[in-house]
Order: C-alpha cells, then sequence, then structure tokens
C-alpha cells in the first residue's frame, strides 16, 4: 500500500498479527508490573499482620472472597510466568535460541512451563 508521496505504509493494525514472541514480550511486562502492584498488597497484608488479631481475621475473611482468590491466582501465575521468561532471556543472553523455530518453541515451553507450575502449586497448596 503506498501514498500519494510513494512511500510504503505500515500494515493496519487489524491486518498485522503479533507474533508470539511479540506477544510474550508484551506479557512478561505486564507481569512485572502486576508483580509490583501485588509487592505492594503483600506489604499491606503483613501490615494487617502486625496490626493484631481484630484487623488479620477481617483479613483473612477478604480473602477469601473469590474475586479476591482469582487476583491471587493470577499473582502466582504472573509470577511463575515472570520467572520462566526471565530463565528464557539467561538463553539468550548466553547466546542461545535466536532462530524463529527455536524462539517460537521456547515461548510455548515457558507457557506451558509456568502454567503447570501455577497448578502444581494450586494442588499443593
Amino acid at each position: 500500500m503506498a501514498t500519494g508521496n510513494n512511500r510504503p505504509t505500515s500494515p493496519h493494525l487489524q491486518v498485522y498479527r503479533l507474533p508470539l514472541t511479540g506477544i510474550i514480550s508484551i506479557t512478561h511486562r505486564m507481569t512485572g508490573v502486576f508483580l509490583s502492584g501485588g509487592l505492594v498488597l503483600f506489604v499491606g497484608i503483613v501490615a494487617a499482620i502486625a496490626a493484631g488479631s481484630d484487623i488479620y481475621e477481617r483479613l483473612q475473611a477478604i480473602l477469601q472472597w473469590w474475586p479476591v482468590l482469582v487476583v491471587y491466582w493470577g499473582f502466582v501465575y504472573a509470577l511463575f510466568f515472570h520467572l520462566c521468561h526471565g530463565i528464557r532471556h539467561l538463553f539468550w543472553d548466553a547466546g542461545y535460541g535466536f532462530d524463529q523455530e527455536r524462539m517460537n518453541r521456547y515461548a510455548l515451553i515457558e507457557l506451558a512451563a509456568s502454567l503447570a507450575l501455577t497448578l502444581i502449586t494450586l494442588i499443593f497448596v
């Protein structure tokens, strides 16, 4: 597609399909932000524990609410996803896995490993 000045334009966002590695990269950044927010929440939980048994009991009631549990398990998944992607970056830092076939395979392994670790944690905790 060309404009009046014969310069090519980028494909429209509805036409362009982001590759799996691009989606994984964006998700890695999003999980980093989510983990930072989760850390603030964790500090709040520790502060509630330090505040005494009354506040701790109220906190326990809130933490058993299903939307809070969904956020909790999302945090656990974000932690494992971020860990698996960090390990993948270690391979890249060593100079391995830059060809397209390996990048896609490692992305799928990363997704499967983070999901498996989350499910194992869910089962055993």
